[in-house]
């Protein structure tokens, strides 16, 4: 073991061995090792491709318009263990490959922004530039999930140059307001603590509180439209 964080690194070690615990991995297991390690590099590039986009445009907006539309990006790698339960999920080969040709989330990009027209500002700011594809678009703001979810996801293809070629490589990025993100992230965390013939009237409450959240984004919105609007006429 200790051969082996010393070779990986103990970061590169623990993802390996995520997938190693759960039998996930074929007999020729250095071979797949590589690809995992190879594959991981590639999405981890992603993700800073893009949030270096989404930082400078934010920084553009401090200097600008004496503002910033993003509050907060997170970055998260599926783990091994996460990849290949998805494949098995959905009947995929479980290899590198085939993660890379039917997974659009392997590679996660959370934008956290103050106001609602920020998450659109940002969406249209990102895909505008043109070596960023947009591939799809779910809008769970003009159209929440049953459970009251709201947030804009956008699968994006980007640009990885490598020392000999260049990969495009398939990104998720979830665009949301704070108050999205707080009852998105209480929300995940109570759905694995409902207690049996319980979760219908707490799925209605949290049903519900999703849809205050969404009211006090909506206020808070017109609030800073009336400042904005104020501000212009000075």
């Amino acid at each position: 073991m200790n051969d082996f964080l010393k070779r990986f690194g103990r970061s590169q070690s623990t993802y390996i061995l995520d997938g190693i615990r759960e039998g996930f991995f074929p007999e020729d297991i250095g071979k797949e090792i590589s690809s995992f390690l190879a594959s991981e590099h590639l999405y981890v590039s992603a993700t800073r491709e893009i949030e270096t986009k989404l930082e400078n445009l934010n920084n553009e907006f401090k200097y600008t318009k004496n503002r910033n539309p993003i509050h907060l990006i997170k970055i998260r790698i599926k783990t091994p263990k996460s990849i290949m339960a998805k494949l098995q999920r959905r009947g995929f080969d479980l290899t590198v490959e085939s993660a890379k040709q039917n997974l659009t989330d392997i590679a996660g990009i959370r934008v956290i922004c103050p106001y609602i027209d920020d998450i659109y500002l940002i969406s249209n700011m990102l895909t505008f530039q043109d070596d960023i594809e947009l591939l799809r678009t779910n809008d769970y703001i003009k159209n929440p999930k049953p459970n009251g979810y709201r947030s804009l996801h956008l699968i994006v293809s980007v640009p990885v140059f490598l020392s000999d070629s260049k990969e495009l490589v398939k990104a998720e990025v979830q665009i949301r307001t704070i108050a999205m993100d707080f009852w998105a992230s209480l929300e995940h965390d109570i759905a694995y603590k409902l207690p049996v013939g319980k979760s219908e009237a707490i799925g209605e409450e949290l049903k519900d509180c999703a849809d205050v959240i969404n009211n006090t984004d909506k206020r808070m919105q017109n609030l800073y439209n009336i400042l904005a609007t104020h501000k212009t006429s000075d």
